[in-house]
């Protein structure tokens, strides 16, 4: 079956960095746009990035802008989220999800397989 296995989540201070990693296994996600979403407690999922399937295109929620970056590596089925000048806000279970059409989509709705999440907890 499909699975997609998130790491590289952990405890960093404020104004560190962190770099998720999400493999895909049981089929390929070359021809598909990946993306990361995250929920903090007592909030809902919300989107943080997204690439097209060649990482042509991507999008980016305006809370993150220019401080993550989202990647891709199309023959290892792995997508990567830089995350710099990280902020206690930046608090959350991050995971990944892939979708069944190329380009890149800002809504879960968008997307048909997720991972199970890595937790990142920003101290200040």
């Amino acid at each position: 079956q499909v699975q997609l296995v998130e790491s590289g989540g952990g405890l960093v201070q404020a104004g560190g960095s962190l770099r998720l990693s999400c493999a895909a296994s049981g089929r390929t996600f070359s021809m598909n746009a990946m993306g990361w979403f995250r929920q903090a407690p007592g909030k809902e999922r919300e989107f943080v990035a997204s690439a097209s399937w060649n990482g042509g295109s991507t999008y980016y929620a305006d809370s993150v802008k220019g401080r993550f970056t989202i990647s891709r590596d199309n023959a290892k089925n792995t997508v990567y989220l830089q995350m710099n000048s990280l902020k206690p806000e930046d608090t959350a279970v991050y995971s990944c999800s892939g979708s069944l059409y190329r380009w890149a989509e800002v809504s879960a709705r968008g997307y048909s397989y997720w991972g199970q999440g890595t937790q990142v907890t920003v101290s200040s």
